[in-house]
């Protein structure tokens, strides 16, 4: 029989996690799942989440972007896109955190990762757009260095819920000139 203790310590165990793109042509179904379950649970699913959502081939991996996934014990528990818009800047878009898994920093790893990945691809700068009803999501874009902007200097968010434009200017690290 477990103790409070051992049982706490289980439930707080940080997973190995494991980040890998989306390959052309493999299951984009839990992109779709995970990011309707946050939108569905704050806000309602609008015609450019659809769009996006149902076909993430087309609308995401065929501009040149890609959507990395999260894996923790042969299961998708997180994703988000990075898609190419012009001179250099990508849009960060549909992060989502599987609601059993968030509180491991599994969306910090995951942004972390992107921001690497968007430095190899020469990316000059990332934006986004959020909800000020998502603190914790807000919080860590913060967190990582990304900046506040009025939202007519960037490219149109398409998401009526977006009141939250956020930028991060990235320089190539030493390790990515080496």
């Amino acid at each position: 029989m477990q103790t409070i203790s051992e049982f706490e310590a289980v439930q707080t165990a940080t997973p190995e996690i494991t980040i890998r793109p989306l390959k052309t042509g493999e299951d984009a179904t839990p992109f779709r799942t995970l990011n309707e379950e946050w939108i569905t649970r704050f806000f309602a699913l609008e015609e450019k989440d659809i769009a996006t959502l149902g076909d993430p081939e087309n609308m995401i991996l065929a501009k040149g972007g890609q959507i990395y996934f999260v894996w923790a014990d042969d299961e998708v528990v997180g994703c988000v896109a990075l898609i190419p818009m012009n001179d250099g800047v990508y849009e960060l878009s549909k992060m989502a955190v599987a609601p059993k898994m968030r509180g491991f920093g599994i969306g910090r790893k995951l942004l972390e990762y992107t921001i690497a990945q968007a430095r190899q691809r020469g990316a000059a700068s990332l934006f986004l757009g959020s909800s000020s009803r998502l603190k914790n999501a807000v919080h860590l874009y913060e967190s990582l260095g990304f900046k506040h902007v009025p939202p007519d200097s960037l490219p149109d968010m398409h998401y009526s819920r977006a009141d939250v434009f956020m930028t991060m200017t990235l320089e190539a690290s030493e390790k990515d000139e080496q």
